[in-house]
Formats: C-alpha cells, sequence, structure tokens
C-alpha cells in the first residue's frame, strides 16, 4: 500500500511524546513524515526537521502557514500529529480539519469542556477522523480484557478499580529546568488539571473502555502535596457508573517507588480481570470458585482481534510503543476507508478508536472531579457540569 503522507505539530528534538508519535507511526510502514511545524522556535524547528529528513520547504514556522500550504499541495499531506503541550490541541486541531486534513491528537482532547464541544462540532461536520491517542486501550490484552468483558465472561458487573501512580514529581521538579514538568504542572498550557488530566484521564478512559459503562458521578478529592505546585498532583475519587456498578479511581504523580503504575481490576458476578501497564502481556482472569490463570499475549487463551495487534510471538515482551502503534495503524486503516468516502463519523463508531466522543467525556470528566473537590467531595454528575468558573 502506499505510505500515508503524515505531517506533525510540535515534537521537535528533545521532545518526549512527539518521538513517542514518529516511533509508532513507522513500526508498521503505514506513513511517511514528510512535514513539520515542530517548534515555536524558528532555529530549533528548521534542526528538528533536518534531522528528520524533512525537506527545507515543508518545515513550517506556524501551524497556520503549515495547514494553509500542506492543504493547497497536491502532494499534501492527508493527516497531521499534534504532540503539543495541551493549551494548543484546539487550536491546531481547528486549523487542520478546516484545511480537511485527518487529525491525530494527544490527550486531553482540549483544555475546557467549550473547546471540546466546538471541536467535536467540527470534526463531525468537518468529514474527516479525529482519533485521540489513547494508546493504552490499544495493548492487546487490554483488547482482551474488553473482548472478555463484552462476552458476559464476568457476569453482571459490580466493581471497577483504576488506579496510575508515579513518583517523577514527588519533589519540584518544575524549578530544576524539567521541560515535561515545566507545562505539565503550568495552568496556562496544561489546563485546569495537573496529575489529573496528564494520567488521571488515561486511567478513567481505561476503565471506561473495558468496562464498556457510562461513568455517571463522582466524589473526588484534589490535592497538591509540593509547596508552590498550582495544580493537583493526587487524586481519590469513587465512581458511580451505570447500571449500578461502582468504582474507585487512585491517581498521583507523587508516590515514591511507582513509575508508571496504571493498573485495573474488574469484577462481576462470575469472575475478575487484573491487568497491570507494567506487567502488559500478562491478564489475570478470576472465574469464581475457580483456580485463577493467566493469559498471555499471543498464548494459551488468548484471541483478541484483529491480529495487527500482536507482532512477535508469545514470551516476547510488547508494551507502550505497540499501544501507540496500533492506534497509528487502525487510523490508516480508517484513513484509506475514507478516502472511498465513507463518513468519518461512522468510521470511528465501527472501531475501537478513540475519537472526539472520548475526547469530551474526559472533559467532562476532569470538571466532574474539580467541581466535586472544590465542593468537599460532592456527588457531581458528569453530564450537569458544564464549564469551570
Amino acid at each position: 500500500m502506499d505510505k500515508i503522507k503524515l505531517g506533525m505539530v510540535g515534537g521537535g528534538s528533545g521532545a518526549f511524546i512527539g518521538a513517542i508519535h514518529r516511533i509508532a507511526a513507522r513500526l508498521d510502514n503505514q506513513y511517511e513524515l514528510v512535514a513539520g511545524a515542530l517548534s515555536a522556535d524558528p532555529a530549533r524547528a528548521q534542526q528538528s526537521a533536518k534531522d528528520l529528513g524533512i525537506a527545507a520547504d515543508r518545515c513550517y514556522l506556524s501551524y497556520q502557514d503549515m495547514a494553509e500550504a500542506e492543504a493547497a499541495r497536491p502532494d499534501g499531506i492527508e493527516a497531521v500529529s499534534i504532540v503539543t503541550p495541551n493549551h494548543l490541541h484546539f487550536p491546531i486541531a481547528k486549523a487542520f480539519l478546516a484545511a480537511g486534513i485527518h487529525v491525530i491528537c494527544d490527550k486531553p482532547m482540549t483544555c475546557s469542556l467549550h473547546e471540546a464541544m466546538e471541536l467535536k462540532e467540527l470534526a463531525n461536520n468537518s468529514g474527516k477522523l479525529f482519533v485521540l491517542t489513547h494508546n493504552y486501550s490499544a495493548y492487546p490484552m487490554v483488547r482482551q480484557a474488553q473482548q472478555m468483558v463484552g462476552e458476559g465472561l464476568l457476569g453482571k458487573l459490580r466493581l471497577v478499580q483504576v488506579e496510575y501512580a508515579q513518583d517523577w514529581l514527588t519533589t519540584a521538579a518544575e524549578n530544576t529546568g524539567n521541560k515535561q514538568a515545566e507545562w505539565r504542572t503550568d495552568p496556562k498550557r496544561s489546563g485546569p488539571a495537573g496529575c489529573l488530566g496528564d494520567i488521571g484521564t488515561h486511567a478513567f478512559n481505561l476503565a471506561a473502555f473495558i468496562s464498556g459503562l457510562q461513568l455517571e458521578q463522582v466524589s473526588a478529592e484534589l490535592s497538591t502535596f509540593v509547596n508552590g505546585r498550582v495544580l493537583d498532583d493526587n487524586v481519590h475519587a469513587m465512581l458511580r457508573f451505570e447500571q449500578g456498578v461502582r468504582g474507585m479511581l487512585w491517581s498521583s504523580q507523587v508516590a515514591p517507588g511507582n513509575e508508571n503504575g496504571l493498573r485495573i481490576r474488574v469484577y462481576g458476578s462470575d469472575g475478575g480481570l487484573e491487568w497491570s501497564q507494567e506487567q502488559p502481556n500478562q491478564l489475570l482472569y478470576s472465574p469464581f470458585s475457580q483456580p485463577s490463570r493467566i493469559i498471555s499475549r499471543a498464548g494459551y487463551g488468548y484471541n483478541a482481534e484483529p491480529e495487527h495487534l500482536v507482532r512477535t510471538p508469545a514470551g516476547h515482551p510488547e508494551g507502550y510503543l505497540e499501544g501507540f502503534a496500533n492506534i497509528y495503524t487502525e487510523t490508516a486503516k480508517a484513513i484509506r476507508t475514507a478516502r472511498n468516502g465513507s463518513s468519518a463519523t461512522d468510521i470511528l463508531a465501527d472501531s475501537l478508536l478513540p475519537g472526539v466522543k472520548q475526547g469530551v467525556e474526559g472533559l467532562q470528566f476532569i470538571n466532574a472531579m474539580i467541581h466535586s473537590s472544590q465542593n468537599n467531595g460532592k456527588w457531581t454528575a458528569l453530564e450537569n457540569v458544564h464549564e469551570l468558573a
């Protein structure tokens, strides 16, 4: 197949997530990176483009110029990857959708619920794909868990427990020149949520994805433990899902000894499932009154579809990069389907790709959590919370 011409906004030299997205896009040989507005610093943007083999005339100094110029080229990009700090997601996505270019965007979708609702309408009316890179939803064993829940192997769901713990912000890393810490703790660039927006949204998305349930209410406490830090660095919440299912969520970036501890447990009347991101190739399945069993990626008992989720034989670990790559490969398939005139909305509805729906839900979750915490943990309905004051 011909490679899809890809552009990137953000992700210049030294940027962590931009490099991850580029590796993911290359892994299954589906894309060719041909254009970029890689940094707000002209010298860094030009050097980054040179390092990546992007032609000088397709190295842009602003995303506006890039969207306009690429849309006008007969060999222009079909999709753009947005890997900037959160506050730029909305204007960049808006510009490229208006230019008729598919968008692949890092999470959270926007900094505010108002922007998220507007972007959802823009995306739905554009006829173009908008994909949100909730990469953990594309891990093979997460897809296996989602499939098993959907097939009813756990019986009637009762409990969803999810946590995402890290320790890298235990001290004021934002004051030491750490660029990743600087923007994540700055409300002007990160939005109103710190730990909640950065990793709490991943935990929420994972719980909703595997359970297949809508989160209805939250009772939350957001804490800031590091002196001088403005945004939250620890989050506790009780969750009420539809169908009477209950849950708890903990996300923290000040928990020493935790590197990237995303973990979920789901329990129903007939059994339970447990998965940990740091052991991504194994899923613990515990049928009630029977011995627990471990299902391994590509091993006995593994049957998640489609086949592209697995690239190496059983026992050869796959994880973070491959999760992103699965999102990119499924998006490539969706782009090729869209070339034939199929509706972008219908394509996403028929896939497991996260899109504007999940983006809006993420902002509703953030707002409801903040609102609840500001009101002493008052139970707060996601659908009733609008923009924060």
